[in-house]
């Protein structure tokens, strides 16, 4: 019993890192039609501010990181999506990796290729037993903020007038505008909240290694695209739904499989992602923008 609970806080703790990455992609592809993949170094970016401001006080260090990561989440919009908007998907998709692109050089310039390493509060390296469980203080920080943004999200999209207007824009952009919803507006506040959320995996993903690099976003971002499509890609709660099964699917390979072959869990994990896409290519919910729910 014990071994399973433990399973189970495992699987929420990954889940949670996952949602929180599949978040961002939904977002910006359920408005833009747009998968950024430059999402990952917007994650990249939030876990080199914490680098450079590891000496001050947490709380400054989570401020820091959002508002950089979100200054940055909008000039992308601004100087690189915003002149390419309304073009096609192939346009947008090459964007997204050429952004990607030049934010990885730029971050080798400054920072070198050589991984750094940071700690941001003794917190994350603590925990407390139950029982017989132990719980990472980091585990319970992860999920809880996950939870927390998701039902911020929800409330945002449902109570506001301008989260009404971005599921307007979700669903029809081109009415929306019509009906004099302000696009400019709407993208640039999806990308903000896209910033908001890669800003806060780069604090936990640097909370739980303790080191980073310029190419650490690669693996959020594919971990977080495959639970998006996994939910349906479009869809905030799918995204979530995605997220929390691709974690649940990682604990249970990392428990089943034989010694010798845990170095090939993912690759067991992607086989299975690419044996259920071809069951139900469109995801377990079908969207064509965001829905009123996360």
């Amino acid at each position: 019993m014990t071994s399973f609970l433990q399973n189970v806080i495992d699987a929420l703790t990954a889940g949670s890192y996952y949602a929180l990455f599949a978040l961002g992609i939904a977002l910006i592809f359920g408005i833009m039609r747009l998968v950024n993949f430059a999402q990952g170094e917007l994650i990249m970016a939030g876990a080199y501010t914490v680098y450079l401001t590891q000496d001050w006080p947490w709380a400054l260090i989570v401020v820091a990181t959002v508002v950089v990561v979100v200054a940055l989440a909008l000039l992308m919009e601004r100087v690189a999506f915003r002149p390419v908007r309304g073009r096609s998907a192939a346009t947008l998709l090459i964007t997204s990796f050429a952004v990607s692109f030049f934010l990885q050089n730029l971050a080798r310039m400054v920072f070198t290729t050589l991984p750094k390493s940071a700690d941001i509060t003794p917190l994350f390296r603590r925990s407390f037993v139950i029982g017989d469980l132990t719980i990472s203080w980091l585990s319970v920080i992860a999920v809880c903020t996950t939870a927390l943004l998701m039902v911020s999200l929800a409330l945002f999209l449902n109570r506001t007038r301008l989260g009404v207007q971005m599921r307007a824009a979700a669903e029809d952009f081109g009415m929306a505008r019509l009906c004099g919803v302000p696009a400019n507006r709407v993208i640039a506040i999806a990308f903000a909240i896209s910033g908001v959320l890669a800003g806060i995996a780069g604090l936990l993903l640097v909370g739980q290694t303790g080191s980073l690099s310029v190419t650490m976003g690669l693996t959020p971002v594919l971990f977080g695209f495959t639970a998006a499509v996994i939910g349906g890609l479009g869809s905030l709660t799918g995204a979530v739904l995605g997220g929390y099964l691709l974690g649940a699917a990682t604990v249970f390979l990392q428990n089943i499989l034989p010694f010798e072959l845990g170095g090939y869990r993912d690759a067991f994990l992607f086989a299975a992602v690419f044996a259920f896409m071809a069951l139900r290519p469109g995801g377990l919910l079908r969207a064509v923008g965001l829905e009123e729910r996360v």
